[in-house]
């Protein structure tokens, strides 16, 4: 038998959900600064970003974005609300909802973008 030992719980993973997530959003930024960027070039160079976002696997790629959004807010939440409430019985329950919020996110955007 395999012990218990702390990686073994869900809220572990609910910490790692949150340090992969904000590590990953954080990766994103720079291609977010530089799509902002071609706007100061002209509309042209954006139209042409704005065209290119509209491919099946850029739209499959914002679509992770949203659920790592969604998780890394539901995790953020959830860490808040240990702290502020000390609810430490139902924190199990608490990383099962933010990863359901998290999933319902990016089903529901998936469905709006194709």
């Amino acid at each position: 038998m395999i012990a218990d030992g702390p990686r073994q719980h869900l809220p572990y993973w609910g910490f790692v959900a949150h340090r992969v997530s904000g590590l990953l959003l954080a990766l994103f930024l720079p291609v977010h600064f530089w799509a902002l960027g071609l706007s100061l070039r002209g509309a042209a160079s954006l139209q042409g970003f704005i065209g290119w976002t509209d491919l099946p696997l850029v739209r499959f790629a914002e679509t992770g974005l949203v659920v790592l959004l969604a998780v890394h807010l539901a995790s953020g939440l959830r860490i808040l609300a240990l702290e502020m409430l000390g609810w430490r019985a139902a924190q199990k329950n608490l990383v099962a909802v933010s990863f359901g919020v998290a999933l319902a996110c990016g089903l529901a955007y998936l469905l709006r973008a194709f």
